[in-house]
């Protein structure tokens, strides 16, 4: 029989383990440049760069520890996915803007790969992985940025304590952004689906975190906290999304785990199913529907017309279906 007091150190492990010493994390072989302070802020819309239409991806770390997160509120999207022991870790993509700061960095996970074939090889942007996922992460159709590779592109902040104080400097691995058309997501944005129920807050529960999505009359869009905190960015931003969806998916298990035996939950994100869309006040029932893992997602209503997205940031929190 399990103690309360074993059941206690069995959670402090797990938390343990993924807030400072995460073996999927930190493969940051090669020198970083020196310490330096956090900064952030967002340079105007760039033109498209020259090259194909690819957008950047950062893992980016979402512990207590980690936070507040540096350059978050410029990405276009956000995803939200679920990590070992329960916790949560999102994965941020730029294309229209590319803030002078992004992080803390971390790791990726095998689920990453099959939302990434969506775009047309993306730049990914992270901390390392399990080597055993290594080989599958240098044979997708990506390109990659690791810290051992890119070194110039990242340093290490002051304003925490490793490993949660890796920061990436985008401009040194894109000269531009690549622009609107990178977002090769499926997404449609325009004038809001008739009907929906009208709805203030919104809180989606992983076994060790929680994401809370509440309606700003004032700001029309949704103020994002977690873990009951409001979120904001290290330059003291709120952040918030326009349109927010909560797709419920399965999470399996996938082949890898940490050292304590957590295994790494494996989000499934090719197939169809459910989802609430949040937009302009209200919760939209939708059906999502991912045929192949080279294409978007497309939303449509139970009549299965489109649905379509307020323009701004879009968060989308994968949760068990």
């Amino acid at each position: 029989m399990t103690t309360p007091l074993l059941a206690t150190l069995l959670v402090g492990a797990v938390a343990t383990a993924c807030t400072s010493g995460d073996p999927l994390d930190d493969k940051q072989r090669g020198n970083l440049p020196p310490r330096a302070d956090t900064t952030e802020g967002t340079s105007a819309p760039a033109s498209p760069a020259p090259r194909a239409a690819s957008p950047l991806v950062v893992k980016i770390d979402n512990v207590p520890g980690a936070r507040p997160q540096t350059g978050l509120d410029a990405a276009d999207v956000v995803y939200a996915e679920q990590v070992e022991g329960g916790l949560s870790r999102l994965m941020a993509v730029y294309a229209t803007r590319l803030p002078k700061a992004i992080g803390p960095v971390r790791s990726a996970r095998e689920s990453d790969l099959e939302l990434l074939r969506q775009f047309h090889e993306p730049t990914l942007a992270f901390s390392g992985a399990q080597k055993r996922l290594l080989p599958l992460i240098d044979g997708a159709p990506l390109r990659t940025a690791l810290p051992e590779d890119k070194a110039n592109a990242y340093y290490r902040g002051t304003d925490k304590p490793e490993p949660h104080n890796l920061y990436l400097r985008p401009h040194r691995l894109l000269t531009a952004a690549p622009g609107a058309e990178a977002l090769t997501t499926g997404f449609r944005f325009g004038a809001a689906p008739s009907g929906g129920t009208a709805e203030s807050t919104r809180t989606v529960r992983f076994p060790q975190a929680r994401f809370t999505f509440d309606w700003s009359r004032d700001q029309r869009r949704w103020l994002v906290s977690m873990d009951g905190t409001p979120t904001v960015t290290t330059g003291g931003k709120r952040v918030g999304a326009s349109t927010v969806v909560v797709q419920y998916v399965n999470i399996r298990k996938s082949r890898y785990h940490d050292y304590l035996g957590n295994v790494t939950p494996y989000t499934e994100t090719v197939g169809s199913g459910t989802a609430k869309v949040l937009r302009d006040g209200k919760a939209f029932d939708v059906a999502w529907k991912r045929p192949l893992a080279t294409g978007g997602t497309e939303f449509t209503t139970p009549e299965g017309a489109p649905v379509n997205f307020a323009e701004g940031q879009v968060w989308v929190v994968f949760t068990r279906a």
